[in-house]
């Protein structure tokens, strides 16, 4: 759990540098009490990357996506990655590309259909990082900014 939470703030803290008008630096984005039923829940899978010393050196929190109630999407599981973050330590020791990988062979073996993620435009690191694992854009999200 310390590792994890630690890893929230890291993931956090790269939003609130890139947009403070809507992240709080030194947040996360779950308290202990949510991550616990994260971890409980099997809709919610998370994969964790441990380093030779036993600390988290990333981890990747998904979320099971399902449209076979939908009355106009084809029935399809979609793994959707909610998080992925590596520790600030680790980076460039292709820590995400494992991890992602992990997770690919996962959605592969499940019947996954895809896997999705959202990515801030202020991160073009991890945008190119997922470019570099073959994900491509599927959609973008507007904004126009009335107040402020």
């Amino acid at each position: 759990m310390d590792g994890i939470m630690n890893l929230l703030h890291q993931v956090n803290d790269v939003h609130a540098a890139g947009r403070s008008d809507l992240f709080i630096e030194g947040k996360t984005k779950y308290t202990e009490i949510e991550l616990a039923e994260i971890l409980r829940n099997p809709q919610t899978p998370v994969f964790v990357g441990i380093d030779e010393d036993n600390h988290v050196a990333g981890y990747c929190f998904c979320v099971v996506k399902d449209t076979t109630e939908s009355v106009n999407l084809v029935a399809l599981k979609t793994l959707y990655i909610d998080d992925l973050c590596v520790d600030e330590r680790c980076r460039g020791q292709h820590v995400g590309r494992s991890i992602y990988s992990f997770v690919r062979n996962f959605a592969s073996e499940n019947g996954f259909y895809n896997i999705t993620l959202n990515v801030w435009n202020c991160n073009p690191v991890a945008m190119r990082f997922y470019e570099s694992l073959g994900m491509s854009p599927m959609k973008v999200t507007m904004e126009d900014i009335i107040c402020g």
